[in-house]
């Protein structure tokens, strides 16, 4: 069977997220399992042994179990939880549904299997993540038209559905259906229903319009927060079984074959990206200064012509390669962008631009905060002061001022004419000035002068 292309599809439609753990340390990151019965360990056995070929450390427990703890000391035990218990009401331990969502506020992962069993502590956590099981306990996801071809399924209720995926091979589905909370933009379908599909119970006759209907139907379901977590929702434990797995398939309508279902390629590729091992980024070494040093400075002039680097890098599942994108930007930042540019690369993970501080003084911020679709996403940002000239600084004769400079001498010249143009004044007799400076010293003046 041809491989499945799911892990491109995954990354353009899945949101973005971060990292529950860090892949620069992929030989100690631990998983615990919570199933309703320890014989899920056998029946699931395919999905397990590939995540512990990959290195993660498998503790599986059962939901009722007393002894779960999901931290101690204030620190978690764990990397990422998988919760294949659909039916348990109340877990073991100091587990609830408040713990469960501080570990994936905490930024650690997390998948929900669900099926027609799914108690109401499940239901409750897929809704806190953004999504609502059909509230009917008893419907289930049946398709009349894409459904697959087997002698035992008689309600069309086993799915082959190949919406939203790139596969050969469609992918096998039974169990209850989902939507979407519109207010949610974080959460997003990877598995749709056919626009024929419905959720009903199979074993009564439809009295009234089913409530979900049609590619409003989501099978399988995630969620990257803003911390990076990820989560993983699917209204299928058998999605995930040896049995679906190994199955073949037959599409309904269709004489198409094949000899293994699309769902263990689906799951391991959709697993890979949950837990970080695609769509990972990290950034290295940023760095700014002015054109032509290469030191920090602790502040820049306003007009100061300053460069930016930073490197971002990809895990590859074993090691970390360059990331390659033309579509990082950074912000030169202060209640608004007044610079905005795209970063240029150099394909071996260095971005890079230049620019003109504004002629602006205040505190800004170089700021990136990359987000794209199945990607973790990167914030980064730090501040630094920009100056005005010192008064020893400016030119001699500022371009800006010439129409002052002009006002200040023309009043000059203006002075001067006038001066040229005033009447010569008359000589006085000293003598007479003197004969009058005496008679002001006198008390009296005489009659007559």
């Amino acid at each position: 069977m041809a491989k499945i292309s799911i892990f491109l599809t995954v990354l353009s439609l899945i949101p973005l997220l971060c990292t529950s753990f860090s892949p620069e340390n992929p030989t100690d990151r631990r998983i615990l399992v919570l199933l309703d019965d320890l014989a899920l360990k056998s029946s699931h056995s395919i999905f397990f042994n590939s995540l512990q070929s990959r290195g993660f450390v498998l503790d599986f427990k059962l939901a009722s179990d007393p002894k779960i703890n999901l931290q101690r000391y204030g620190q978690y035990l764990y990397d990422a939880l998988i919760l294949f218990s659909p039916s348990i009401k109340q877990f073991g331990g100091s587990l609830d549904v408040a713990a469960v969502l501080d570990f994936v506020d905490s930024g650690h992962d997390l998948i929900v299997a669900a099926d027609t069993s799914a108690s109401d502590l499940i239901r409750e956590i897929a809704t806190e993540c953004g999504v609502d099981f059909d509230e009917d306990s008893a419907a289930i996801v049946i398709d009349h038209t894409s459904y697959a071809v087997s002698e035992s399924d008689g309600d069309h209720t086993l799915i082959a559905s190949d919406y939203f995926i790139q596969s050969d091979a469609p992918v096998l589905f039974k169990g209850i259906g989902h939507t979407l909370n519109a207010a949610n933009s974080l959460v997003l379908e990877v598995l749709s229903a056919s626009p024929s599909a419905y959720s009903s119970n199979p074993e009564s006759k439809l009295s009234s319009p089913p409530s979900l209907t049609g590619s409003a139907i989501s099978l399988v379901s995630v969620v990257q927060g803003r911390n990076n977590a990820r989560v993983l929702i699917s209204g299928s434990l058998d999605l995930f079984s040896n049995r679906f797995f190994q199955s073949e398939v037959q599409k309904a309508r269709s004489t198409t074959k094949y000899d293994k279902s699309g769902n263990e390629q689906f799951v391991t590729e959709l697993s890979k990206w949950v837990f970080h091992e695609r769509g990972h980024l990290k950034a290295v070494d940023v760095r700014h200064h002015k054109v032509g040093e290469t030191a920090e400075p602790a502040m820049y002039r306003i007009t100061d012509d300053i460069e930016y680097l930073v490197e971002i890098y990809e895990w590859s599942g074993s090691s970390w390669v360059p990331y390659v994108s033309d579509d990082v930007q950074i912000q030169f930042y202060m209640m608004s962008p007044y610079v905005l540019k795209n970063l240029s690369t150099d394909n071996k993970g260095l971005y890079s631009t230049s620019f003109k501080v504004p002629d602006v003084y205040g505190v800004f911020q170089f700021k990136i905060e990359y987000q794209r679709l199945g990607y973790t996403s990167l914030s980064l940002s730090k501040q630094i002061p920009v100056r005005p000239f010192r008064h020893n600084e400016y030119e001699r004769f500022i371009p800006t001022a010439f129409p002052y400079y002009g006002a200040s001498f023309s009043t000059v010249y203006g002075g001067i004419l006038r001066f040229h143009d005033c009447v010569p004044v008359q000589q006085v007799d000293v003598g007479k000035l003197t004969l009058l400076r005496e008679l002001e010293d006198t008390s009296t003046f005489p009659e007559k002068f």
